[in-house]
């Protein structure tokens, strides 16, 4: 089993940092390989819509974006954590997720475990976190749920260490990560991948 992970945070040692390293101990402790990538101090550009993508299967912009998505092609579970700007994900994040997810839009996510972490002083996570739940949604990944939502409160460098449930939050994800991953490729062994159908897609407009 592995597991990536992608830190949208402009800070390498704030609070999202915590609440991912709590995750990663639990991890590790049941098995599961663990990739880690700081994407959030990165200059990374918005997708462009050229498609380009389509033809050759990786971004026409060849940043950390190319780098990381055979990593995440490969694993059974992804977790992104960022901080709540103006309830949603930093830029960075964002920008990260669109570009990954268009670029790999052909290669068949299903069954991944997907997990959305959120990280603020005080309001906005929940909207936050929905924001990364469409991206799972989206590519028939499963969403793996915990106790609460997906969120560690803090602002300072440091003080999510004192959220003790938001950290409780995020070792319970993990431990269900792990569950859904096993189970997902036990069932995958005995019963194979839903069959797709060919895509339909059609425009409001004609």
């Amino acid at each position: 089993m592995k597991v990536l992970l992608i830190n949208g945070s402009p800070k390498a040692n704030g609070n999202t940092t915590i609440a991912l390293n709590e995750m990663i101990k639990v991890f590790e402790a049941e098995g599961v390989e663990t990739k880690y990538f700081h994407i959030g101090n990165k200059i990374i550009r918005g997708c462009m819509a050229c498609q380009t993508c389509f033809k050759t299967g990786k971004c026409v912009i060849d940043d950390v974006v190319n780098e990381i998505a055979p990593v995440f092609m490969e694993a059974e579970g992804f977790v992104i954590g960022s901080p709540v700007y103006f309830a949603s994900p930093n830029g960075a994040a964002i920008a990260f997720l669109d570009r990954l997810f268009y670029s790999t839009f052909l290669q068949d996510k299903t069954g991944k475990v997907g997990a959305g972490v959120v990280v603020a002083r005080r309001g906005g996570c929940s909207a936050a976190y929905d924001v990364f739940n469409k991206y799972f949604g989206n590519s028939s990944m499963v969403i793996a749920g915990t106790q609460y939502w997906n969120m560690v409160y803090g602002m300072n460098p440091g003080e999510g260490a004192q959220d003790a449930e938001g950290l409780q939050t995020m070792r319970t994800l993990a431990r269900n990560m792990t569950f859904l991953m096993k189970s997902i490729a036990l069932g995958k062994e005995k019963f194979g991948l839903p069959k797709p159908e060919e895509w339909t897609p059609t425009n409001f407009i004609r």
